[in-house]
């Protein structure tokens, strides 16, 4: 290995790592006690850019990124936040303003929304039932409760004003005997996992380790223009994502087509990518488990190998050496390298952090100049491992610490090699390492002092770093540090050959997410905190490609938000800009703006995400357990659905209903119709005798009749009349004004039985007393009066014409409609 002139090598180890026999200069603080670095920071500023080189900034053609592709069709659930965990109010005799965990508003809301969860382990130590004594109960039979009828009162029960709760004295007999039970186990043996959890939540919300080192992937194509991007996507991340996407010459890039995935067991949390000796691989590390592909020249994948991480995975990273080779940590502190020869082999396992006691179970690992040669990191440093030495041999890069010059409550955030991107390299042996407050270079050949400490001054913790080649040569090479909550920053990095890297130029900050809230349109307020938690979600990925042969030097940046949401945006390197220029301002082109819309569409067709709980309106298990759903046949339920999800009048359109016409005239009645037979004997007068003949046909010889009524003659015509025509003429067409229903029409003053100097056919046999009743109603059917014609028809020929069109509209509904319930004899 050669080193530069100008680093001194004299203190080069040979042999494995720690067991050299060198002089031990341990005692030292750092090794700037020991050594003179041929470049040092001025003494005048700590965040001083050293031989800056001024021009180099990069202008976006947007003032934000632009979604990609459309928003996936699963809801996202942006979990809990601050709010929701941290005590609303605030202790008066705290000096220092301190976050607190309001575990019993959450304890309550636990019990409230999780009861059987909470409740059910000690339910099925009660069995079915079980007895509470009281001090005041008198008798027994209050003090023993049924398990079976309170867990199907509380299947339907409702917590904030539940309309019928105080109907169950079960629960109330329940709640003051087994109230000191209750109060007790459930909230100390709840109480502790519920804080545990309460504790991990908030951690995740300061700092979520899960997606460190990123999840979305760049795989270069047949051509310097194409590629992929692989990410996650998805409601809960489990499907990891192929597109395809081309580079245009101004470096717009275009998606080819739809997306190709692959179902996965969990979310995925990393995805790695490296070509190494003209192959591409891809690494992915899921919460239990880690995967390996190889990519084909068309970009399939083929799957090389699947493992299974029982503690929990951490990190993954690809050797930038040996093709296929896999380094995996735990949360157990073991470090496993994995080779298509060998197979699993665990390297080094310390479940104890490096530098000083710290609990998070976080581990990271990665490679070196040297092939067998490891970087393990945890929260407190970096040591460098020997895979063929020893166990235990090692030396430590990096450490928190004063050596470092590190503040108070400083940790390692990320780890990562730089010297492996292509002949134009920085020094082989460079080591990148983030924490919350700063970035630090580190050589190999050189551990524990740092050649270059920046503050970056990001609000978030950085998580994510991308060191791209330069866009030309020449030129330094571009570092892009995200954090976690979307904000972006770019640095240059300059140094080849026997020069220290160092800075080409102050940071630049890039526009976010959240900056192109201003490119959509304005919307309700509802849709527009929508809109603005799905643009301020968490970046889990940041990936970038810069295109060859161009005129102006282009950066393609790709963004991935924890909703599977993908943004990018183009920049161009803006070559040696005055002082006395003005800065160049970016707009929004149509392009764009109707872009962000369509987007903006597709984003509100997606539903919400379901709330964890919803008040039930009734006790649906115990109603409606004993019933099986039945499957609705036709457009109905669906019309029916559609009408109440839109909050409009059910409409016949809806149901699949035609409009209503003129029905087709049934045919005639047979001589067998029962209906035919029974009108026509009303009106002429023989209903008696046929009902007799009836009933005696109907009882047999060996039954009596009942004993003869004398309505039953006038009772069979009236409820004959009644029951039958005005049910058929009810089915047609609207009357016209002349012809209104008999209730509408005046009544004829009423004719004593004495007056009546004739009597009609139809009154036959039919008692005085109910003739004036019959009349009456005769009255106010259609056919009354006069002929079509003019001239005057008979009292016969009327009773006939009347007769007919009662029998039409008889047979109209007896073969349309199917025959109901016969009439009750009588009034």
């Amino acid at each position: 290995m050669d080193f530069p002139s100008s680093l001194p090598p004299s203190l080069f180890t040979t042999g494995p790592l720690g067991l050299s026999d060198v002089p031990d200069v341990s005692f030292m603080c750092s090794w700037r006690d020991a050594l003179t670095l041929p470049e040092s920071l001025p003494q005048g500023s700590e965040n001083a850019a050293p031989h800056v080189a001024k021009g180099l900034l990069w202008e976006p053609d947007t003032p934000g990124p632009l979604p990609l592709l459309p928003p996936g069709p699963d809801p996202w659930d942006p979990g809990v936040t601050a709010q929701e965990l941290l005590f609303r109010g605030g202790y008066q005799f705290r000096r220092q303003p301190r976050a607190v965990l309001d575990v019993t508003e959450q304890l309550s809301r636990f019990l409230w929304d999780h009861g059987d969860i909470a409740f059910a382990p000690l339910g099925k130590l009660m069995l079915e039932n079980f007895k509470l004594e009281g001090a005041r109960s008198r008798s027994k039979k209050k003090t023993v409760v049924s398990v079976k009828r309170l867990l199907q009162d509380l299947g339907g029960h409702q917590p904030w004003g539940c309309p019928w709760a105080y109907l169950s004295q079960r629960q109330r007999r329940f709640s003051i005997l087994g109230g000191p039970i209750l109060s007790t186990s459930v909230a100390s043996l709840l109480g502790e996992l519920l804080h545990e959890e309460l504790a991990l939540r908030w951690e995740q919300l300061l700092l979520d380790e899960a997606f460190t080192g990123g999840a979305l992937a760049w795989v270069p194509g047949r051509t310097p223009r194409a590629g992929q991007l692989v990410y996650p996507a998805g409601g809960a991340l489990d499907r990891l994502y192929f597109q395809k996407v081309i580079l245009t010459p101004g470096g717009e890039p275009r998606a080819l087509g739809g997306p190709g995935h692959i179902r996965l067991r969990g979310p995925v949390r990393q995805v790695v990518t490296r070509t190494v000796q003209g192959e591409a691989l891809l690494a992915v590390r899921s919460d239990y488990h880690c995967a390996l592909w190889k990519v084909s020249g068309q970009g399939q994948p083929a799957p090389l190998q699947v493992l299974q991480v029982g503690k929990g995975a951490t990190g993954i990273g690809l050797s930038p050496h040996l093709p296929g080779e896999l380094a995996i940590c735990s949360r157990s502190g073991a470090i496993c390298l994995w080779t298509p020869q060998d197979g699993l082999q665990q390297i080094y396992k310390d479940p104890e952090t490096l530098v000083f006691r710290d609990p998070c179970p976080w581990r990271w690992a990665d490679f070196t100049a040297h092939p067998r040669v490891l970087t393990v990191g945890d929260r407190t440093g970096v040591k460098m491992v020997d895979t063929q030495g020893p166990p235990g041999c090692g030396l430590l890069l990096f450490r928190g610490g004063a050596e470092a010059s590190c503040q108070k409550g400083e940790r390692v955030l990320l780890t990562q090699y730089l010297g492996d991107c292509g002949p134009e390299c920085l020094h082989p042996t460079l080591h990148l390492i983030c924490t919350q407050f700063s970035l630090y270079l580190l050589d190999e050949r050189l551990p524990l002092v740092p050649l270059l400490k920046w503050d970056h001054g990001l609000p978030s913790a950085p998580l994510l770093a991308r060191l791209l080649p330069p866009p030309r040569t020449g030129l330094p090479r571009p570092l892009l540090l995200a954090g976690q909550g979307g904000e972006l920053q770019v640095l240059h990095i300059a140094g080849e050959g026997a020069s220290a890297p160092r800075l080409a130029g102050p940071p630049q900050s890039l526009p976010s997410r959240s900056d192109s809230l201003s490119a959509f349109p304005l919307l309700e307020p509802k849709s527009q905190w929508r809109l603005r938690e799905r643009l301020t979600a968490p970046a889990i990925g940041l990936a970038a490609a810069i295109p060859p042969a161009a005129a102006t030097p282009v950066l393609s940046l790709f963004q991935l938000s924890a909703a599977g949401d993908v943004f990018h945006q183009r920049l161009r390197l803006q070559a040696d800009p005055g002082p006395d220029s003005p800065a160049p301002t970016a707009s929004w082109t149509p392009q764009a703006s109707a872009s962000c819309s369509q987007w903006l569409k597709a984003l509100l067709e997606v539903p919400p995400a379901p709330p964890v709980w919803a008040a039930p309106t009734f006790s649906h298990r115990r109603l409606l357990g004993c019933f099986e759903p039945q499957k609705a046949e036709g457009k109905a339920p669906e019309g029916l659905r559609t009408a109440m999800a839109k909050g409009r009048v059910l409409q016949p359109r809806d149901l699949g209903l035609l409009p209503t016409e003129e029905r087709a005239p049934a045919p005639e009645p047979g001589p067998e119709d029962e209906l035919s037979e029974r009108l026509e004997a009303a009106w002429e007068g023989r209903a008696a005798a046929w009902w007799e003949r009836r009933r005696g046909s109907s009882l047999g010889p060996g039954k009596q009749p009942k004993r003869h009524k004398r309505r039953t003659q006038l009772s069979s015509t009236f409820s004959s009349l009644s029951g039958r025509l005005d049910l058929s003429d009810a089915a047609s067409p609207p009357p016209s004004p002349e012809r209104t229903l008999p209730e509408a029409r005046p009544q004829p003053p009423v004719t004593p039985p004495s007056q009546e100097s004739t009597q009609e056919p139809w009154a036959r046999g039919v008692p005085s007393e109910r003739q004036q009743t019959l009349r009456d109603y005769m009255a106010g059917l259609p056919l009354r009066g006069a002929a079509p014609g003019g001239a005057s028809v008979p009292s016969s020929q009327t009773s006939s014409v009347r007769a007919a069109p009662s029998r039409q509209r008889a047979a109209v509904h007896s073969g349309s409609q199917p025959h109901g319930k016969k009439p009750r004899m009588g009034f």
